[in-house]
């Protein structure tokens, strides 16, 4: 009698699943598991990868510690030991406090995803925006609680579910605030088109980008996320945009953003600004000639007020 196919011992996830709950690309996750020998996915009936979930955990910690500057060559190898030592003794240093931000008391925000009542938590976001305003929400609820999300996941005080609800209510309350921002006319300037490239799958950045520029009185085409660069030039040209804004979380491989950026900006006309921002530390330390990397999202302002004396 023939033995039952053998089944898997743990639950395990697709590639696709790996990559949208990680923010890891396939193609990084490939050139681990080719490089680094990690991950080390099982194969379904189908001979497609299957990821462990235990591995995926140590995929979510490494690009956790990869958006706060570590590289991947050190973090890979790693054991989870290690790896939850060093999150330990990065989440307690002061670079993990974003400068310039005043944090009011967030714990309560925290302790709804926890108990899982989003009514009340988007409630409390909309409250917090209608008092303060967006760009004081932006600055002092959103980033503060963003990073306390992420350090809270990373002690294993929340889960990748709870924090996942957060974003979508987050971005529920975002977007009712960026519908209540006058739109530019059509003549006003500058004309901003915002997305990412393809691997880069989050879009969170975008939209608080896209409220700070409305503020500023910038008309916005958003493309949202994962644009191909040749797509990117032709929707600069065709909503005649001035700036090309991008944003990166880390999750890319640091020279896939250089050359994407290389290959974009001599696409783009001249006079076509390209900036860029976000949490990736290769935008920091590796500069492409004619892009402007904004360090923090409160730079848009100054950036803004920049280009409008430069045309004027």
């Amino acid at each position: 009698m023939n033995e039952p196919a053998r089944e898997f011992k743990t639950l395990t996830l697709s590639i696709a699943a790996v990559e949208r709950d990680t923010g890891l690309s396939k193609d990084t996750l490939r050139i681990w598991e080719r490089r680094y020998g990690f991950p080390q996915p099982e194969r379904d009936g189908a001979g497609e990868r299957a990821y462990p979930l235990e591995q995926v955990e140590k995929l979510r910690i490494v690009k956790r510690l990869m958006d706060h500057g570590h590289r991947p060559g050190r973090l890979v190898p790693m054991s989870m030991d290690g790896l939850q030592t060093l999150s330990a003794n990065t989440l307690d240093s002061p670079q993990s406090v974003a400068k310039g931000l005043t944090a009011p008391d967030l714990k309560p925000y925290v302790a709804l995803m926890r108990s899982h009542d989003l009514d009340a938590l988007r409630r409390q976001l909309m409250l917090a925006q209608m008092r303060l305003g967006v760009s004081r929400f932006i600055m002092e609820v959103v980033l503060p609680l963003n990073t306390m999300v992420g350090d809270a996941w990373m002690r294993g005080q929340l889960d990748i579910f709870e924090e996942h609800a957060y974003i979508e209510c987050l971005q529920s309350v975002l977007r009712l605030a960026r519908n209540g921002i006058p739109e530019a006319a059509s003549c006003d300037r500058p004309r901003v088109l915002l997305t990412t490239f393809p691997g880069e799958p989050h879009a969170l950045g975008l939209l608080l980008a896209e409220c700070l520029f409305a503020l500023e009185g910038a008309r916005c085409v958003s493309l949202g996320a994962q644009t191909p660069v040749w797509d990117i030039s032709l929707a600069a040209t065709a909503y005649r945009c001035d700036i090309v804004a991008l944003g990166f979380t880390g999750c890319m491989n640091p020279n896939q953003v250089v050359d994407g950026l290389q290959e974009l900006r001599s696409k783009l006309a001249p006079e076509v600004e390209l900036w860029v921002g976000g949490a990736a530390p290769v935008l920091h330390r590796r500069s492409v000639e004619g892009v402007t990397a904004l360090g923090l999202l409160s730079d848009i302002r100054t950036e803004v007020e920049r280009w409008r004396h430069g045309i004027a």
